[in-house]
């Protein structure tokens, strides 16, 4: 009786909300803009805000001092164009927004500018977040950050992550440290990290032992909860007193596996839920983490998603088994990030985990045109000699079982 109290699923959700308040939300920024010149007296006493919708919880991240929201609006798309889901998403609490450089191709930064513009009161709420794509040295960071300032309309970026997928650790110099804490002095950025989507368990535990890094964003997954090594690496950083970001949830694999899904979907809806709810409080059932980064690009996957965090149902063992269950059986479909093993076995190819991820992007998660963009990024000499490479050293050596000859052509056939 008490699991059926606590559970809130997307439709009862959205009874809570009420369509009438939906509609509300669509014009809420515009009619509060335009109604409070006239409406407040500038010399009343502030009144405190009564949220008029249910709130996203918030948790402490690391020893920064300051508490965020657990669910975090991922910005890999085209903000300038989805202005709406700037608008609703802050009206259940969920103003920590993640961005970066390169996302949207610069229309991700951009549209938050443009919401900013229109809503610069709205500036003090939000936890800002954006990273320096592609830099490769300090003076490409600070250019990085200075673009990012311009475009989002703002004087400073509460957490900037100065690496954009860190890889390997020796890119954490003490020029960079040099760097970050200048741009805290020039009031420019809160606080420092980096995001990491390959050799996590090396990097994370690099980072434990960074006094100036305050934050990490790694992959983490229902399918990575059974990595004892990067366990150990995500335990370091927690004791540390690192803030700890999760990405990549859904661990989604190269291909859709259609008779395994359905075992997913058929048990987690039982449950009352999705299987992509339950991945996320999975997750955020892992009190090491402060929150979980979640592409929004629509109204269904926001109100999803918060329904998900305001639900108080635990996952039972039952549904941890089922988890497991499903990723033994789809193990040979998920690139687990340690390129450092396929890179070590084809060191002339050095580019086969982000094969796998971009693949991963076009067949499970339906971008095609980000994941053609990211592939033309790799050499052409790289690229050139794909489908004449001998994977067998790296097959024989991949965790994962991966059958990476057959997922490579099929990448060449699709992103080329």
């Amino acid at each position: 009786m008490k699991e059926k109290h606590n559970k809130i699923n997307r439709r009862n959700f959205l009874k809570t909300v009420g369509a009438a308040g939906l509609g509300s939300v669509l014009t809420g920024c515009e009619s509060r803009k335009e109604s409070e010149p006239n409406a407040v007296d500038a010399n009343a006493p502030a009144k405190a805000q009564v949220p008029q919708y249910p709130q996203v919880p918030k948790r402490k991240l690391g020893k920064t001092g300051i508490e965020v929201p657990c669910l975090c609006l991922g910005g890999n798309q085209d903000l300038l164009q989805n202005q709406i889901v700037l608008r609703m998403a802050p009206q259940w609490g969920v103003t920590y927004w993640d961005t970066a450089h390169n996302y949207g191709g610069g229309n991700s930064e951009l549209g938050i500018g443009k919401f900013l513009s229109k809503n610069p009161e709205a500036r003090k709420s939000l936890f800002i977040t954006s990273k320096a794509s592609r830099a490769r040295t300090v003076a490409d960071v600070e250019k990085r950050l200075q673009t990012s300032l311009k475009r989002m309309n703002t004087k400073y970026i509460d957490l900037y992550y100065g690496v954009h997928i860190l890889t390997d650790p020796a890119r954490l110099t003490d020029e960079l440290r040099q760097w970050a804490e200048d741009a805290k002095k020039r009031n420019l950025i809160h606080f420092f990290g980096f995001s990491t989507h390959q050799n996590m368990a090396e990097v994370l535990t690099a980072a434990a032992g960074c006094d100036w890094i305050d934050v990490v964003m790694t992959i983490y997954n229902f399918r990575l909860m059974q990595d004892k090594k990067l366990s150990a690496a995500i335990d370091a950083c927690h004791k540390a007193g690192k803030g700890l970001m999760a990405i990549k949830t859904q661990g989604m694999g190269q291909r859709i596996r259609t008779e395994e899904d359905k075992k997913l979907v058929q048990h987690f809806l039982q449950r009352g839920f999705s299987p992509g709810q339950a991945k996320i409080k999975a997750v955020l059932e892992d009190e090491r983490f402060t929150s979980v980064c979640v592409g929004m690009q629509n109204i269904s996957l926001l109100t999803s998603n918060v329904a998900a965090v305001l639900d108080k149902t635990r996952l039972t063992q039952a549904d941890r088994n089922v988890f497991k269950e499903y990723a033994r059986a789809t193990c040979d479909d998920y690139c687990a990030g340690c390129a450092n093993i396929c890179n070590s076995a084809l060191p002339d190819t050095p580019y086969i985990s982000d094969i796998m991820r971009y693949l991963m992007y076009y067949n499970s998660y339906g971008e095609h045109a980000a994941a053609r963009g990211l592939f033309a990024q790799i050499p052409h000499n790289v690229r050139n000699k794909l489908l004449s490479t001998d994977y067998r050293p790296a097959e024989a050596r991949c965790p994962q079982h991966l059958p990476i000859a057959e997922l490579v052509a099929e990448a060449v056939s699709k992103l080329a």
